[in-house]
């Protein structure tokens, strides 16, 4: 692949009038290095930052070198404050860290009456939500010596949810840098000469290590994969899926997360939606396991980056008769009737408080884990970034999402 770097503008301007600092992937790497350790992958001008003190994410990475765009959205304001006291948090820490990340390991379900972050008893609302600490404050082990293209990590971790069950868990994480015949099989083909592409799997594997088996009864955690990236004014989400009547596959997808997302923010055709990606207005979206293909990913036609996200198949048998969580924050749902595939776009979560970003997500879950003691899980994502050619782009689009750029670009009002 050629090394051109394509030009991003050092400040990108909101609709709303925020600005948001595009800054360079080293600029991004060299702040991050202050505050915490980072672990960097590298393969040409693919580069990957990763934090294991949160949880091993991704913080962001860039498929044109030091000097290209930072494509994951981070938090320098809450990053450099550190983590607080419990006595000592206010504002948004009481809920959760938003340290940002474009790749983190997090656990369903969100809400419903099997919630891992409203207490029992709770109303299910933003003032009573806590993110666990074992993915908010708790750092991981780095497992070995990291590699140039793979690092590795573990943690022992305990998640308590809203009905009383405590989930002992063993986790397993590792980031490698995706390798060509993986990158050239999701893209349809070998890539051009002409594009840039930083790409990269993990692996997250799950073990029961408790003494009783998670179940429909006692409530059952799923693994569940988020990617903080940094919006633009020109940013849409694309989500493909299957086509057919709501009577076989159910609806195209769940729309109303946080409330009806406007018709002016979301536009769904018979085998794909889009979904505006701005971080402006808070709204969420999600694609059942009957409608999902796996793979979900945005456009930002402003700076030219064309993100894909795709779901491996598991390796467990037994999963495939699974059913995926819901997390709506709701007591009424069937909290084994959720989604395989979610997008998120950030925006105040209440009239007159603030948003958590801005960012929008890209989001992929495996089903609830029945699984039994000494009984692992393994749900593996690959995430890719790819910038450079406009033709070569729009090919990669209509392979893949099923649609062209402009296409994309013309969907939103």
């Amino acid at each position: 692949m050629t090394t051109k770097h394509l030009t991003i503008p050092a400040v990108l301007i909101l609709a709303h009038g925020t600005r948001c600092a595009a800054a360079t992937y080293a600029e991004d790497v060299a702040f991050l290095k202050k505050h915490t350790d980072i672990i960097e992958l590298a393969d040409g001008q693919a580069r990957v930052a990763i934090a294991p003190a949160y949880q091993g994410r991704v913080m962001t990475s860039s498929a044109t070198g030091s000097a290209g765009g930072g494509i994951g959205w981070i938090n320098p304001d809450v990053i450099a404050a550190g983590i607080k006291p419990e006595a000592e948090r206010e504002g948004l820490a009481r809920h959760i860290h938003v340290f940002g990340g474009e790749e983190r390991l997090w656990f369903g379900p969100e809400g419903g009456p099997f919630s891992l972050f409203f207490a029992g008893g709770a109303e299910q609302k933003f003032d009573n939500w806590k993110t666990p600490a074992a993915v908010d404050t708790e750092a991981f082990r780095v497992v070995g010596k990291p590699q140039a293209k793979m690092a590795r990590f573990s943690a022992s971790i305990k998640l308590p949810n809203r009905k009383g069950t405590v989930f002992s868990i063993e986790v397993d994480r590792s980031v490698s840098l995706a390798a060509p015949d993986t990158l050239a099989e999701l893209c349809g083909g070998k890539l051009p000469e002409a594009i840039e592409a930083v790409a990269y799997t993990t692996r997250n594997t799950v073990k029961n290590t408790g003494d009783a088996a998670w179940t429909k009864a006692s409530g059952a955690p799923s693994i569940w994969i988020l990617g903080m990236y940094k919006p633009t004014p020109r940013t849409t989400i694309v989500v493909p899926f299957r086509s057919g009547e709501e009577s076989d596959l159910g609806p195209k997808a769940t729309t109303d997360y946080f409330g009806k997302i406007p018709d002016s923010r979301l536009v769904l055709t018979d085998a794909c939606l889009f979904f505006k990606g701005d971080g402006i207005e808070r709204g969420k979206l999600g694609i059942s396991p009957k409608r999902s293909k796996g793979l979900g990913g945005s456009w930002q036609a402003d700076s030219g980056v064309l993100t894909l996200v795709k779901v491996h198949p598991s390796e467990n048998s037994a999963s495939k008769a699974w059913p995926y969580v819901d997390s709506q924050w709701r007591e009424d749902v069937n909290p084994f009737g959720g989604d395989v595939m979610n997008s998120y776009n950030d925006g105040p979560p209440e009239p007159g408080t603030k948003a958590l970003g801005p960012f929008y997500e890209l989001e992929t879950s495996s089903p609830a884990l029945l699984l039994k003691p000494g009984e692992s899980y393994c749900h593996t994502q690959t995430t890719i970034h790819l910038t450079g050619n406009r033709a070569a782009l729009d090919a990669i689009a209509k392979g893949t999402l099923g649609v062209g750029l402009e296409g994309i670009e013309k969907a939103l009002p």
